[in-house]
């Protein structure tokens, strides 16, 4: 997109879609395979019939930006204590019953949409606050993977890295340029079994399985877990030792995964929210199992949040909550006490951002 074109006024062309001999076409972009009437939007409220065609109906608008700590992602390996500018759009193509963002995930484009920006105008605000990268986040990126992918090809332009904070539900075909224009991301894990994701999730579990292993084994984008610990719904002792199990096997030791605590919200504010114990518990299984870097979140836990080297056991990165009061690597990631290298994306660390969270307008920069 040239960046002195305006911003489209009508919807955005879409890609990965095929017609159908019907009249209606089928979104090949992820698992649901959603087939559309004229007119007719995606379960992910959108992608969208028009004209014959597939559009996105949110290209080059947002649900609002906002600079974080990129431990908020929650992305502890890579470029620790830079900040991120993060901005959403709206919708997603799954639909948690325990969505702690439900307001813009459940919410089609013209409720929540408030920003207007070009990929090359995120850039470079993005640029000008000194932000390391920009998250795509708050809903799913893979929905609007057009935009997502020229935002960042104007950000890797000017040295900027980028990251999906995504749950992974995509075709293998549009993971592989989706995931090509990704210098990180965290893949939300939500559950191990696929009951859990059918009936909390209305998706499947193998397809996000397929997506982590894509990942491990066929890019250089760096990952991280995430596991949402919801009581009684997916945290028994047999299915932590299940996913943690198949991540050791599968991804290796080094993959970080987060177990981080629920709080009612959405469909499921009935349930109480995750005992800090529980989240410890979850870790200990972790570290047993073999996995290097297990941490706890959305609980006050400084062992849980803190990096240890695998192989002398030094506290490396100490953090309390979104601050960072203690760093000893260096600055290629290694251990100064045993040279251990440690998995991740590392540079210089100066001082943190630590636990800010700064509204950003793009119409007042």
């Amino acid at each position: 997109m040239n960046p002195s074109m305006h911003l489209p006024e009508s919807d955005f062309p879409a890609r990965w879609w095929h017609a159908l001999d019907d009249g209606r076409i089928q979104c090949d972009l992820c698992p649901r395979d959603c087939k559309l009437h004229e007119g007719q939007r995606g379960a992910c409220f959108v992608r969208k019939m028009q004209g014959g065609q597939m559009v996105l109906t949110t290209y080059g608008r947002s649900s609002g930006f906002c600079i974080d700590p990129i431990e908020k992602k929650p992305l502890n390996h890579f470029y620790p204590g830079s900040s991120v500018l993060s901005f959403g759009t709206a919708g997603c193509n799954l639909a948690c019953k325990f969505c702690q963002n439900w307001d813009i995930s459940k919410s089609k484009d013209m409720d929540r949409l408030m920003e207007s920006a070009s990929p090359e105008k995120i850039a470079e605000i993005a640029d000008k606050l000194g932000c390391k990268s920009v998250a795509f986040t708050y809903n799913d990126p893979v929905i609007f993977a057009e935009y997502a992918l020229d935002t960042a090809a104007a950000c890797h332009q000017r040295g900027i890295k980028t990251v999906a904070v995504t749950a992974g539900y995509i075709h293998k075909a549009p993971a592989v340029e989706f995931y090509a224009a990704m210098d990180a991301a965290n893949v939300d894990l939500k559950g191990f079994t696929n009951d859990f994701y059918v009936k909390y999730c209305a998706g499947q579990l193998q397809p996000i399985l397929d997506t982590l292993i894509y990942l491990k084994r066929e890019t250089q984008t760096w990952f991280e877990i995430t596991t949402l610990l919801i009581p009684t719904l997916n945290d028994s002792e047999a299915e932590i030792h299940a996913l943690v199990d198949w991540i050791a096997r599968k991804l290796g030791p080094d993959v970080p995964l987060h177990f981080t605590a629920f709080h009612p919200d959405w469909k499921l504010d009935n349930l109480p929210p995750t005992p800090p114990a529980t989240l410890q518990r979850a870790r200990k299984i972790a570290l047993d199992a073999g996995l290097h870097y297990v941490y706890t979140g959305n609980i006050h836990d400084t062992d849980g949040g803190t990096t240890f080297c695998p192989n002398c056991k030094a506290a490396l990165v100490v953090r309390d909550w979104y601050e960072i009061p203690a760093y000893h690597l260096d600055d290629t990631g290694h251990c100064p006490h045993c040279g251990h290298a440690i998995a991740g994306r590392f540079s210089h660390f100066e001082s943190p951002f630590g636990a800010q969270r700064i509204p950003v307008s793009m119409a007042r920069i």
